[in-house]
């Protein structure tokens, strides 16, 4: 059975061409329960042959099956080519992905945390970072342009679905630990009174360190994966749940 193009988002932005990406939904695969029904995550406690099987429905639409990481909400950037023959049992504990090979499909997975697609203007280079925000304000980001082999305001920038700003509760810490590195993060917190803690925009804070990081092209950013419950697994929401993936490569 193949992925239909209804349970696809495929993003808009003006890239090269031979630039495809695509991100998956909660719908089109096997799962069931909690994960039911496209869950991409062997990690989640979801049945592995079910896993097994949404994995091989998303590799039939790509050249082939994408670099999977161990996601750890940290920095790290790899090369896809150096793990592209790798298992599930050999996967690069990393937040981010890039590659220069043609048909080696980068990939994330997230529930609420950003996937940041990226490629440049003339069509070499692509990645894709898991941007929750400790990786987001730790610098996996910066990270990741500064490891593509091209100058950043040659790169363009795609954000894709994540938890919204209406519905990304979190404390005083988050807030602080943003403000110690860009004093302009401000704007992307809005206080709530009665509880001392405040709504973060992670898609203005996404925004933010992209422009400081030289990237200026910057696209999506309007999705909200916590409120659109019959569209998106959300670890917010559900605690138990799936993980959907957004997978970008060059023709």
């Amino acid at each position: 059975m193949l992925l239909q193009e209804a349970h696809l988002i495929v993003p808009a932005w003006p890239a090269p061409a031979n630039i495809k990406a695509l991100i998956t939904t909660r719908h089109g695969g096997t799962s069931e329960g909690a994960y039911a029904s496209f869950n991409l995550g062997m990690h989640v406690g979801d049945n592995p042959a079910a896993v097994a099987e949404n994995r091989r429905r998303l590799s039939v639409i790509l050249p082939r099956a994408p670099v999977w990481l161990r996601q750890v909400h940290g920095t790290a950037v790899v090369r896809a080519e150096d793990w592209a023959e790798t298992t599930s049992t050999g996967e690069a504990e990393a937040d981010a992905v890039l590659a220069s090979t043609p048909d080696l499909p980068c990939a994330v997975m997230m529930a609420d945390c950003l996937p940041v697609l990226f490629c440049d203007q003339a069509g070499t280079q692509v990645a894709v970072a898991h941007a929750g925000w400790r990786g987001l304000c730790a610098g996996v980001l910066e990270n990741t342009v500064a490891s593509m082999a091209v100058e950043p305001p040659s790169l363009m920038a795609y954000l894709g679905p994540a938890i919204g700003p209406a519905k990304f509760e979190v404390g005083s810490e988050v807030r602080d630990a943003f403000m110690a590195v860009d004093g302009r993060s401000a704007s992307a917190f809005a206080p709530l009174q009665a509880t001392g803690k405040f709504l973060a925009d992670i898609y203005t804070l996404t925004r933010q360190r992209l422009v400081r990081a030289g990237v200026t092209r910057i696209y999506g950013g309007d999705f909200c994966t916590v409120t659109e419950a019959e569209r998106f697994f959300s670890y917010r929401r559900e605690g138990k749940t799936g993980r959907m993936a957004a997978v970008i490569w060059r023709e």
